[in-house]
């Protein structure tokens, strides 16, 4: 079986961070394990807490995965400070990971930053040129340029510049008032789009999480870097038009939308 790791911090209410993260690769059929770099107190509504581990536990639980059960892919997620950004880059390197998919957050909707500036530095010259793709949403790739994106060209261009900064493919997301699900993929020197159809459903908690490890889970896989991508775009639309509707803020997707077998009855039902 094909295996795949997330380093990311935890959700507790299961719909984004490790929790999204080791459900979507359970669901896209690849053996999931973690490295957690910050617990989190939250839910639907927002963040109440955050606890962040040390530098030398996170490197621990690396060391346990990397010499005991290799990934075949590795999803890194949100990491907040520097310390621990440069603790995934050196046992990244001391590994030698494949198929490294960075989900670079930095920015939130509202445009708000959501790590230091010192840990989005190390982020650009420690983690970023070691990743096979970014999956940055506009706020996001808007920080890693210095440009600002109002339209399709300036995704490409966006696009473009961290491709050729980073040494890297980079998957340009959509929404933000802009192209919504279309996503641009800009990998060996040129430009993909990748269309999706609007759905309905403003439980979209966790969307990102579940993009880049769907993605990494394809390429554990062997599947090429478009064909993870579009793999990752249905996944995602089949967990939104399952129109799940759990918690009184922005809820979580139904991951497990496909789910079918003796396991997943409920109590009652006929075969």
């Amino acid at each position: 079986m094909r295996t795949a790791l997330t380093i990311a911090g935890t959700d507790s209410s299961g719909g984004a961070g490790i929790q999204a993260d080791i459900k979507t690769m359970t669901m896209n059929g690849v053996y999931a394990m973690s490295a957690i770099t910050a617990l989190t107190a939250q839910n639907t509504t927002g963040v109440s807490g955050i606890m962040e581990v040390t530098p030398e536990f996170l490197a621990q639980q690396l060391d346990a995965v990397f010499t005991d059960i290799p990934p075949q892919a590795v999803k890194i997620g949100m990491v907040a400070s520097r310390e621990l950004i440069e603790t995934i880059a050196q046992k990244l390197k001391e590994y030698q990971a494949v198929n490294v998919v960075v989900d670079p957050v930095m920015v939130a909707t509202s445009g708000a930053k959501l790590i230091s500036e010192n840990a989005i530095q190390t982020l650009k010259t420690a983690l970023l040129p070691l990743a096979f793709v970014l999956t940055p949403n506009i706020p996001e790739a808007q920080e890693l340029t210095g440009l600002q994106i109002h339209d399709e060209e300036d995704m490409v261009k966006a696009a473009k510049q961290i491709y050729e900064t980073y040494g890297c493919a980079v998957l340009c997301k959509g929404g933000h008032n802009l192209n919504d699900a279309n996503d641009l993929l800009y990998h060996q020197g040129a430009a993909r789009w990748f269309y999706g159809k609007h759905i309905a459903n403003p439980n979209t908690h966790g969307t990102g999480c579940t993009l880049s490890s769907a993605i990494a889970a394809n390429l554990a896989k062997g599947f090429s870097l478009e064909v993870s991508v579009q793999r990752a775009k249905d996944y995602i639309s089949g967990a939104l038009a399952a129109q799940l509707n759990l918690g009184a803020g922005r809820g979580p997707m139904n991951h497990a939308f496909g789910l079918t077998g003796e396991f997943s009855r409920e109590a009652g039902e006929n075969d």
